[in-house]
Protein backbone atom coordinates (compact mmCIF):
# COMPACT_ATOMS: atom_id res chain seq x y z
CA UNK A 1 0.00 0.00 0.00
CA UNK A 2 2.52 2.23 0.92
CA UNK A 3 4.75 1.43 -2.45
CA UNK A 4 1.25 2.36 -4.24
CA UNK A 5 1.08 5.69 -2.59
CA UNK A 6 4.64 6.38 -3.73
CA UNK A 7 4.09 6.06 -6.95
CA UNK A 8 1.55 8.68 -7.05
CA UNK A 9 3.66 11.23 -5.25
CA UNK A 10 5.77 13.76 -6.22
CA UNK A 11 8.06 15.94 -3.97
CA UNK A 12 8.33 19.83 -4.01
CA UNK A 13 11.51 19.90 -2.16
CA UNK A 14 12.79 16.85 -3.03
CA UNK A 15 16.46 18.33 -1.90
CA UNK A 16 15.06 17.79 1.44
CA UNK A 17 15.14 14.26 1.14
CA UNK A 18 18.88 14.28 1.69
CA UNK A 19 18.49 15.36 5.45
CA UNK A 20 17.40 11.39 5.49
CA UNK A 21 20.73 10.70 5.99
CA UNK A 22 21.49 12.36 9.21
CA UNK A 23 19.37 10.21 10.84
CA UNK A 24 22.14 7.27 10.43
CA UNK A 25 24.93 9.43 12.07
CA UNK A 26 22.96 10.31 15.17
CA UNK A 27 22.03 6.11 15.52
CA UNK A 28 25.71 5.86 15.67
CA UNK A 29 26.43 8.45 17.98
CA UNK A 30 23.79 7.65 20.08
CA UNK A 31 25.38 4.42 20.16
CA UNK A 32 28.34 5.07 21.15
CA UNK A 33 27.67 7.47 23.92
CA UNK A 34 25.12 4.92 25.14
CA UNK A 35 28.13 2.18 25.58
CA UNK A 36 30.38 5.10 27.08
CA UNK A 37 27.72 6.21 29.40
CA UNK A 38 27.32 2.57 31.26
CA UNK A 39 28.38 2.02 34.47
CA UNK A 40 30.72 -0.77 35.35
CA UNK A 41 31.54 -2.49 39.09
CA UNK A 42 34.54 -4.83 39.27
CA UNK A 43 33.28 -8.21 41.05
CA UNK A 44 34.08 -11.28 41.62
CA UNK A 45 32.14 -13.59 40.19
CA UNK A 46 29.12 -12.55 37.89
CA UNK A 47 27.22 -15.56 37.56
CA UNK A 48 24.13 -14.86 39.18
CA UNK A 49 23.56 -11.03 37.31
CA UNK A 50 22.87 -13.92 33.71
CA UNK A 51 19.62 -13.37 34.40
CA UNK A 52 19.27 -9.78 35.54
CA UNK A 53 17.83 -8.06 32.23
CA UNK A 54 14.17 -7.40 32.05
CA UNK A 55 11.76 -6.81 29.03
CA UNK A 56 12.05 -2.77 30.53
CA UNK A 57 15.97 -2.81 30.06
CA UNK A 58 15.57 -4.47 26.52
CA UNK A 59 13.66 -1.58 25.76
CA UNK A 60 15.43 1.47 27.02
CA UNK A 61 16.56 2.21 22.92
CA UNK A 62 12.71 2.32 22.55
CA UNK A 63 12.30 6.11 23.14
CA UNK A 64 15.10 7.31 20.88
CA UNK A 65 14.01 4.67 17.99
CA UNK A 66 10.40 6.89 18.18
CA UNK A 67 12.53 10.17 17.81
CA UNK A 68 14.30 8.82 14.75
CA UNK A 69 11.03 8.18 13.10
CA UNK A 70 9.57 11.24 14.25
CA UNK A 71 12.96 13.13 12.87
CA UNK A 72 12.68 10.83 9.21
CA UNK A 73 8.38 11.73 8.98
CA UNK A 74 9.10 15.61 9.92
CA UNK A 75 11.66 15.79 7.12
CA UNK A 76 9.29 13.84 4.34
CA UNK A 77 7.02 16.38 5.53
CA UNK A 78 10.01 19.31 4.70
CA UNK A 79 9.95 17.82 1.38
CA UNK A 80 6.44 18.80 0.53
CA UNK A 81 5.02 15.27 -0.80
CA UNK A 82 1.95 16.16 -3.18
CA UNK A 83 -0.35 13.66 -5.10
CA UNK A 84 -0.19 14.62 -9.12
CA UNK A 85 -3.51 14.14 -11.12
CA UNK A 86 -3.36 15.20 -14.63
CA UNK A 87 -5.45 15.92 -16.62
CA UNK A 88 -6.39 16.12 -20.39
CA UNK A 89 -8.39 18.72 -22.19
CA UNK A 90 -9.19 17.73 -25.96
CA UNK A 91 -10.33 20.61 -28.40
CA UNK A 92 -11.46 19.68 -32.43
CA UNK A 93 -12.60 16.89 -33.41
CA UNK A 94 -11.04 13.51 -34.16
CA UNK A 95 -11.35 10.55 -37.17
CA UNK A 96 -14.15 7.62 -36.71
CA UNK A 97 -12.44 4.63 -37.87
CA UNK A 98 -13.09 0.90 -38.00
CA UNK A 99 -10.69 -1.65 -38.61
CA UNK A 100 -12.25 -4.71 -40.41
CA UNK A 101 -10.73 -7.81 -40.30
CA UNK A 102 -11.01 -10.74 -42.76
CA UNK A 103 -10.43 -14.10 -40.08
CA UNK A 104 -11.49 -16.63 -42.69
CA UNK A 105 -9.36 -19.56 -42.94
CA UNK A 106 -7.17 -17.76 -45.70
CA UNK A 107 -5.82 -15.42 -43.54
CA UNK A 108 -4.06 -18.00 -41.90
CA UNK A 109 -1.22 -18.65 -44.65
CA UNK A 110 2.21 -18.63 -43.73
CA UNK A 111 3.49 -16.09 -46.24
CA UNK A 112 3.51 -13.47 -43.65
CA UNK A 113 5.50 -14.46 -40.18
CA UNK A 114 4.05 -16.35 -38.26
CA UNK A 115 0.62 -15.90 -40.77
CA UNK A 116 -0.87 -12.92 -42.39
CA UNK A 117 -3.89 -12.64 -39.45
CA UNK A 118 -1.29 -12.49 -36.67
CA UNK A 119 0.83 -10.16 -38.38
CA UNK A 120 -1.97 -7.82 -40.02
CA UNK A 121 -3.06 -8.03 -36.00
CA UNK A 122 0.28 -6.80 -34.46
CA UNK A 123 0.47 -4.14 -36.84
CA UNK A 124 -3.26 -2.54 -36.52
CA UNK A 125 -2.39 -2.16 -32.66
CA UNK A 126 0.59 -0.17 -33.20
CA UNK A 127 -1.49 1.84 -35.54
CA UNK A 128 -4.48 2.34 -32.93
CA UNK A 129 -1.60 3.37 -30.40
CA UNK A 130 -0.41 6.28 -32.56
CA UNK A 131 -4.31 7.67 -33.32
CA UNK A 132 -4.95 10.35 -30.62
CA UNK A 133 -8.23 11.79 -30.36
CA UNK A 134 -10.54 9.00 -32.95
CA UNK A 135 -12.30 6.62 -31.84
CA UNK A 136 -11.60 3.19 -33.29
CA UNK A 137 -14.01 0.18 -34.01
CA UNK A 138 -12.83 -3.67 -34.80
CA UNK A 139 -15.58 -5.04 -36.98
CA UNK A 140 -14.51 -9.13 -38.06
CA UNK A 141 -15.81 -11.23 -40.86
CA UNK A 142 -15.46 -14.39 -43.29
CA UNK A 143 -18.78 -15.36 -43.91
CA UNK A 144 -20.48 -14.04 -41.52
CA UNK A 145 -19.55 -10.48 -39.69
CA UNK A 146 -19.61 -9.27 -36.51
CA UNK A 147 -19.02 -6.13 -34.73
CA UNK A 148 -16.37 -6.81 -31.67
CA UNK A 149 -15.84 -3.82 -30.57
CA UNK A 150 -17.98 -1.02 -31.09
CA UNK A 151 -16.93 2.70 -31.50
CA UNK A 152 -15.01 4.16 -28.66
CA UNK A 153 -12.05 6.20 -27.49
CA UNK A 154 -10.78 3.25 -24.93
CA UNK A 155 -7.64 1.75 -26.45
CA UNK A 156 -7.04 -0.56 -23.78
CA UNK A 157 -10.80 -2.31 -24.66
CA UNK A 158 -9.83 -1.93 -28.65
CA UNK A 159 -6.03 -3.96 -27.89
CA UNK A 160 -7.45 -6.19 -25.91
CA UNK A 161 -10.70 -7.09 -28.27
CA UNK A 162 -7.73 -7.23 -31.63
CA UNK A 163 -5.63 -9.11 -29.82
CA UNK A 164 -8.82 -11.77 -28.82
CA UNK A 165 -9.09 -12.25 -33.07
CA UNK A 166 -8.52 -15.31 -34.42
CA UNK A 167 -8.98 -17.42 -36.91
CA UNK A 168 -12.77 -19.81 -36.44
CA UNK A 169 -14.04 -16.78 -34.23
CA UNK A 170 -17.30 -17.06 -36.11
CA UNK A 171 -18.21 -20.65 -36.92
CA UNK A 172 -19.20 -20.40 -40.71
CA UNK A 173 -16.33 -20.60 -43.05
CA UNK A 174 -15.69 -18.56 -46.09
CA UNK A 175 -14.90 -15.02 -46.84
CA UNK A 176 -17.84 -12.61 -47.43
CA UNK A 177 -16.01 -9.02 -47.87
CA UNK A 178 -19.71 -7.34 -48.95
CA UNK A 179 -20.67 -8.27 -45.49
CA UNK A 180 -18.02 -7.07 -43.63
CA UNK A 181 -17.81 -3.99 -44.95
CA UNK A 182 -21.48 -3.26 -44.89
CA UNK A 183 -21.19 -4.30 -40.90
CA UNK A 184 -18.54 -1.55 -40.68
CA UNK A 185 -20.71 1.08 -42.67
CA UNK A 186 -23.21 0.47 -40.23
CA UNK A 187 -21.11 1.43 -37.25
CA UNK A 188 -20.26 4.80 -38.83
CA UNK A 189 -23.12 6.32 -40.93
CA UNK A 190 -24.92 7.53 -38.13
CA UNK A 191 -21.48 8.91 -36.55
CA UNK A 192 -21.81 12.92 -36.64
CA UNK A 193 -18.27 13.36 -37.77
CA UNK A 194 -17.12 14.36 -40.33
CA UNK A 195 -14.65 12.16 -41.36
CA UNK A 196 -15.57 8.10 -41.35
CA UNK A 197 -13.19 5.95 -42.41
CA UNK A 198 -12.96 1.85 -43.05
CA UNK A 199 -9.52 -0.12 -43.31
CA UNK A 200 -10.23 -2.90 -45.01
CA UNK A 201 -7.68 -5.74 -44.49
CA UNK A 202 -8.13 -9.20 -46.35
CA UNK A 203 -6.33 -11.08 -48.75
CA UNK A 204 -9.50 -10.25 -51.59
CA UNK A 205 -11.18 -13.53 -52.11
CA UNK A 206 -14.32 -13.06 -51.57
CA UNK A 207 -17.03 -15.92 -51.89
CA UNK A 208 -20.06 -14.54 -51.72
CA UNK A 209 -22.58 -13.31 -48.74
CA UNK A 210 -25.45 -12.18 -47.73
CA UNK A 211 -24.44 -8.71 -49.23
CA UNK A 212 -22.29 -8.43 -52.42
CA UNK A 213 -19.66 -6.19 -51.81
CA UNK A 214 -20.97 -3.82 -54.89
CA UNK A 215 -23.74 -3.45 -52.64
CA UNK A 216 -21.69 -2.55 -49.19
CA UNK A 217 -19.39 -0.87 -51.57
CA UNK A 218 -22.76 1.99 -52.71
CA UNK A 219 -23.92 1.77 -48.76
CA UNK A 220 -20.22 3.30 -48.15
CA UNK A 221 -20.62 5.78 -50.80
CA UNK A 222 -24.04 7.14 -49.75
CA UNK A 223 -22.99 8.00 -46.46
CA UNK A 224 -19.54 9.38 -47.49
CA UNK A 225 -17.32 6.81 -45.60
CA UNK A 226 -13.96 6.56 -47.31
CA UNK A 227 -12.89 2.97 -47.45
CA UNK A 228 -9.10 2.51 -47.61
CA UNK A 229 -8.48 -1.38 -48.62
CA UNK A 230 -5.27 -3.41 -47.70
CA UNK A 231 -4.84 -6.61 -49.32
CA UNK A 232 -2.39 -8.79 -47.85
CA UNK A 233 -0.69 -11.50 -49.27
CA UNK A 234 0.43 -12.58 -53.10
CA UNK A 235 -0.88 -14.76 -55.86
CA UNK A 236 3.03 -16.94 -55.26
CA UNK A 237 2.84 -20.80 -54.73
CA UNK A 238 3.67 -22.61 -51.45
CA UNK A 239 4.77 -25.81 -50.24
CA UNK A 240 1.84 -27.29 -48.21
CA UNK A 241 2.14 -30.42 -46.47
CA UNK A 242 -1.45 -32.45 -46.45
CA UNK A 243 -2.39 -35.67 -44.69
CA UNK A 244 -2.99 -38.54 -47.32
CA UNK A 245 -3.62 -42.54 -46.93
CA UNK A 246 0.21 -42.46 -47.42
CA UNK A 247 1.19 -40.18 -44.83
CA UNK A 248 1.81 -36.45 -44.47
CA UNK A 249 3.13 -35.58 -48.52
CA UNK A 250 4.09 -31.63 -49.87
CA UNK A 251 1.74 -30.18 -52.02
CA UNK A 252 2.19 -27.12 -54.36
CA UNK A 253 -0.75 -24.33 -53.51
CA UNK A 254 -1.20 -21.10 -55.08
CA UNK A 255 -2.26 -18.14 -52.50
CA UNK A 256 -5.37 -16.78 -54.13
CA UNK A 257 -5.63 -13.08 -54.28
CA UNK A 258 -8.18 -10.69 -55.43
CA UNK A 259 -6.56 -7.31 -56.29
CA UNK A 260 -9.41 -6.14 -58.54
CA UNK A 261 -12.09 -6.02 -56.18
CA UNK A 262 -10.02 -4.00 -53.59
CA UNK A 263 -8.74 -1.62 -56.13
CA UNK A 264 -12.11 -0.70 -57.50
CA UNK A 265 -13.69 -0.34 -53.45
CA UNK A 266 -11.18 2.07 -52.52
CA UNK A 267 -11.35 4.41 -55.93
CA UNK A 268 -15.19 4.11 -55.55
CA UNK A 269 -15.20 5.19 -52.13
CA UNK A 270 -12.47 8.42 -52.24
CA UNK A 271 -9.79 6.04 -50.51
CA UNK A 272 -6.88 4.06 -51.53
CA UNK A 273 -5.98 0.45 -52.53
CA UNK A 274 -2.40 -0.93 -51.10
CA UNK A 275 -0.69 -3.74 -51.49
CA UNK A 276 1.22 -5.77 -48.82
CA UNK A 277 3.28 -8.80 -49.67
CA UNK A 278 5.31 -9.13 -45.86
CA UNK A 279 5.14 -7.53 -42.87
CA UNK A 280 7.35 -4.43 -43.00
CA UNK A 281 5.23 -3.39 -46.21
CA UNK A 282 2.06 -3.73 -44.21
CA UNK A 283 3.72 -1.92 -41.60
CA UNK A 284 4.61 1.12 -44.12
CA UNK A 285 1.11 1.16 -45.21
CA UNK A 286 -0.89 1.55 -42.17
CA UNK A 287 1.59 4.76 -41.48
CA UNK A 288 0.91 6.07 -44.91
CA UNK A 289 -3.39 6.14 -44.01
CA UNK A 290 -2.06 7.55 -40.62
CA UNK A 291 -0.53 10.78 -42.50
CA UNK A 292 -3.00 10.74 -45.15
CA UNK A 293 -5.77 11.03 -42.07
CA UNK A 294 -5.24 13.29 -39.68
CA UNK A 295 -6.92 14.33 -36.67
CA UNK A 296 -7.27 17.81 -35.61
CA UNK A 297 -7.63 17.32 -32.29
CA UNK A 298 -5.28 19.42 -29.66
CA UNK A 299 -4.67 18.11 -26.25
CA UNK A 300 -4.04 19.95 -23.48
CA UNK A 301 -2.71 18.25 -20.54
CA UNK A 302 -2.89 19.47 -16.73
CA UNK A 303 -1.27 18.49 -13.54
CA UNK A 304 -2.96 19.20 -10.53
CA UNK A 305 -0.98 18.67 -7.01
CA UNK A 306 -2.64 18.38 -3.79
CA UNK A 307 -0.80 18.77 -0.41
CA UNK A 308 0.26 15.82 1.56
CA UNK A 309 2.41 16.93 4.22
CA UNK A 310 0.07 17.02 6.74
CA UNK A 311 -0.03 13.33 7.72
CA UNK A 312 3.54 12.79 8.21
CA UNK A 313 3.47 15.81 11.02
CA UNK A 314 0.52 14.10 12.20
CA UNK A 315 2.45 11.24 12.56
CA UNK A 316 5.95 13.28 13.81
CA UNK A 317 4.11 15.13 16.37
CA UNK A 318 2.33 11.80 17.77
CA UNK A 319 6.00 9.88 17.83
CA UNK A 320 6.98 12.42 19.56
CA UNK A 321 4.45 12.99 22.60
CA UNK A 322 4.72 8.77 22.72
CA UNK A 323 8.51 9.21 23.63
CA UNK A 324 8.80 11.84 25.61
CA UNK A 325 5.50 10.45 27.86
CA UNK A 326 7.87 7.42 27.67
CA UNK A 327 11.34 8.91 28.43
CA UNK A 328 9.39 10.25 31.78
CA UNK A 329 7.77 8.04 33.07
CA UNK A 330 8.44 4.28 32.14
CA UNK A 331 12.46 5.16 31.46
CA UNK A 332 12.51 7.78 33.74
CA UNK A 333 16.30 7.93 35.13
CA UNK A 334 17.14 9.04 38.73
CA UNK A 335 20.44 10.66 39.00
Amino acid sequence: MLYQWFQNITFHNSEALSLLFIIPIIAIWYYGNVKKRQGSMLVTTTHFLSDIRSSKTWLQNFPFVLRCIALACLIVALARPQHKFSEQQTEGEGIDIVLCFDISGSMTEKDFTPNRLEASKEVAQSFVNERTGDRIGVVIFSRQSFTLCPITTDKTAILSQIANIHSGYLEEEGTSIGSGLATSVDRLKNQKTKSKIVILLTDGVDFGGLIPPDIAKEMAKLYGIKVYTIGVGSEKEIDEQVQTPYGKMNNRKKLEFNEGLLKNIAVETGGQYFHAVDQNALKNIYASINKLEKTKVEITSYDRFTEEFLPWLVIAFVFLVIEAVLRYTVFKKFP
